[in-house]
């Protein structure tokens, strides 16, 4: 990327949030921060009202607007592509808003920008898994304002495991998307601790007028600190699958804590963190000898034992012969 170029870019940055680190320029265009204030003074010099704060980092002073900035051909179709994802795996309030942006976007490429969008719209699909569950409510954008503005949601619940539909009154920490779902992390009143909401399980939400007092956890990787804190004791397992195999686990290892893969020589080692062992060997008793199964050897024990329970229960002649 060329200086100009650059420059223009960097502008653009400055007005995406109140304040701009140093660092966040330096990281984005991987120059130094001797670059970084060299062009920030350039920008200056040229009538750009940039103020900072010690410590902190570059605003744009209020009242200052870049004039509209033309899309490149790879800018306008990522956000084709963002589209057809946001169609799929969002709730209707998000999509309409999406939409609405995306045609602001069309109306200020150029016609070869234009064409380009509209051809590109016409091949690509996204097919969301078998798994997911139809997207209901119009509750993703609420969330999000209520989020941003630390107001408190009343929700109508249904839990997943007692089936039982309750009325709760939460402080909304963010939205997570796993596991073939949105989820809202909130503190819950009526539990009087954090949850996890599914939003495909909220019947009813209501924005309440009422704003809280954000606790120990703010964001939601203070949640996720705090998950790690609190399940110490949970177990990593490791496993290596075939690649064959691998390729239909892709869905179903997210519902049995999966945290990472590796590509190795044999297949695919797929690391899990988990409460308990018993599941999780049950699961992985439907792949046989497609798998290996690295750690904890406590787990080959408890695949032993439910092998030893089936064959007792299915087989018993060939339990009592052994014997």
């Amino acid at each position: 990327m060329n200086r100009i170029d650059r420059l223009t870019a960097i502008l653009i940055q400055l007005q995406t949030k109140k304040i701009v680190k140093a660092e966040e320029i330096a990281s984005r265009f991987e120059i130094s921060l001797r670059t970084v204030y060299r062009d920030v003074k350039a920008l200056m010099e040229a009538g750009v009202p940039i103020g900072s704060e010690a410590g902190k980092g570059y605003f744009i002073v209020d009242g200052y607007y870049l004039p509209p900035v033309m899309f490149t051909q790879d800018e306008a179709g990522a956000m084709v592509m963002a589209g057809k994802l946001v169609d799929s795996f969002t709730d209707p309030s998000i999509k309409k808003a999406f939409q609405s942006s995306l045609l602001k976007v069309k109306a200020v490429l150029q016609q070869a920008e234009k064409n380009h969008v509209a051809d590109l719209e016409d091949h690509i699909e996204v097919l969301p898994p078998l798994a997911t569950q139809p997207i209901t409510g119009k509750f993703l954008n609420e969330i999000r304002n209520a989020i941003v503005s630390r107001k408190v949601i009343s929700l109508l619940y249904t839990s997943q495991y007692q089936q039982e539909t309750t009325q709760r009154e939460v402080e909304p920490i963010g939205l997570f998307y796993y596991s073939m779902s949105w989820h809202l992390i909130a503190w819950c009143r009526l539990r009087k601790g954090m949850r996890d909401f599914r939003t495909d399980r909220i019947v009813n939400l209501t924005v309440k007028e009422e704003q809280f007092t954000p606790g120990d956890i703010v964001t939601l990787q203070d949640y996720f600190n705090s998950i790690r804190e609190n399940h110490a004791d949970m177990q990593q397992v490791v496993v290596v699958f075939d690649r064959k195999t691998a390729t239909y686990v892709t869905n179903s290892r997210y519902y049995f804590g999966f945290v990472r893969e590796e590509y190795t020589d044999e297949g695919i080692r797929m690391y899990f963190l988990v409460g308990q062992l018993p599941g999780m060997a049950r699961w992985l008793l439907a792949y046989a000898d497609a798998i290996e199964i690295e750690e904890p050897l406590s787990l080959k024990e408890t695949m032993r034992n439910i092998v030893q329970e089936l064959v007792q229960i299915y087989l018993p002649e060939v339990f009592h012969s052994k014997e």
